[in-house]
């Protein structure tokens, strides 16, 4: 199949243009910016320095005459972008007959007021939101294998539903809130420069609280209310997630680990019981870590993932490998 990636010059754009670029079933046929990016016509190679060799591709502009190329060369497109240009740029190309991956928020959310109350703008394609897949690839897979618009999951929702999911399934939960507490590198932000982002400035710190938009997307995809509080970390990538969760009553230890062994067969997913996940033990890498501990009814759940490539650009390239009927790993597992 040909890819071509929208957003390529950004952290998560071009972490998957990565991994297109080593995988055995795919072509990447273009890289695309705005055509207002300063990094328009360059090498792609050349902002990444660490690809030169594997992503010497001009970083073009989404020209009309783009469009065109696209419509004749491209069978998948990969949507980098911000969440309102995502919106706007998905129905053209589902209108091409093109199966579209959409890495941003633009289609993850149930409804138009979920836009206007967590993103800020009202929805112009409300009709598509019922269509699009949700790309949390271990739970959704039918869904995305049939989907022509992938919603590739959240970073901080990826790590959060595969923690509790088992949990929810196994109707372990008690009715009171989950609270999450998660902190994320600080690629999670983006590659666009401020202050706020800049290295020197970060120090751990919440942000976004009680209105972080992917609060609403862990609730809409468990069924459960959670009290959602990001932190931003001075560290480059990476995330990790410590649940407090409470159980109903008589839940046992052996119950817990039980409910989780619904996840013990898929590769990308590693079960670490009592251990501690930590971000040196996922970064670069495409894999959950979960971990949990109990204490009668108090139990803590641990979740680590990298937010570039299980967060993003690896969880898209594994809805990618569903949508073929490929082994959810091909050009994952090894390719760090």
């Amino acid at each position: 199949m040909n890819v071509v990636i929208i957003g390529a010059s950004g952290y998560s754009g071009a972490e998957l243009a990565s991994l297109v670029a080593n995988h055995p079933n795919l072509t990447l046929t273009g890289c695309y910016v705005s055509e207002g990016s300063l990094d328009k016509n360059k090498l792609l190679s050349d902002l990444y320095p660490e690809h030169l060799g594997l992503l010497d591709y001009p970083l073009l502009p989404l020209s009309a005459s783009a469009f065109d190329d696209i419509q004749n060369d491209a069978d998948y497109v990969c949507l980098c972008t911000d969440h309102k240009v995502s919106v706007d740029l998905a129905p053209q190309f589902l209108a091409m007959g093109k199966k579209v991956f959409d890495l941003s928020g633009g289609y993850r959310l149930a409804s138009n007021d979920d836009y206007v109350t967590y993103y800020g703008f009202e929805h112009q394609h409300p009709e598509l939101l019922n269509e699009a897949a949700y790309g949390l690839a271990e739970w959704n897979s039918d869904a995305i294998a049939n989907a022509k618009l992938i919603a590739v999951a959240g970073c901080y929702p990826t790590a959060a539903l595969n923690a509790l999911k088992p949990l929810k399934k196994a109707g372990l939960l008690s009715s009171e809130s989950i609270i999450i507490n998660a902190v994320s590198g600080v690629t999670g932000a983006g590659r666009k420069a401020s202050v706020g982002t800049h290295f020197c400035e970060v120090s751990l710190a919440p942000y976004g609280l009680f209105n972080h938009r992917h609060g609403p997307e862990i609730e809409q995809h468990l069924g459960h209310k959670v009290l959602f509080t990001p932190h931003l970390g001075n560290f480059p990538r990476g995330i990790l997630e410590t649940i407090y969760v409470q159980l109903k009553p008589g839940v046992t230890k052996e119950n817990v680990a039980s409910a989780y062994q619904v996840l013990a067969n898929e590769p990308l997913i590693r079960l670490l019981g009592n251990k501690i996940p930590s971000i040196k033990g996922v970064a670069k890498q495409p894999f959950v870590d979960i971990g949990w501990q109990q204490q009668g009814t108090q139990l803590i759940v641990m979740s680590a993932i990298d937010n570039l490539l299980k967060g993003a650009a690896g969880q898209a390239l594994q809805c990618i490998n569903i949508s073929m009927n490929l082994e959810h790993t091909t050009g994952l597992k090894g390719a760090f």
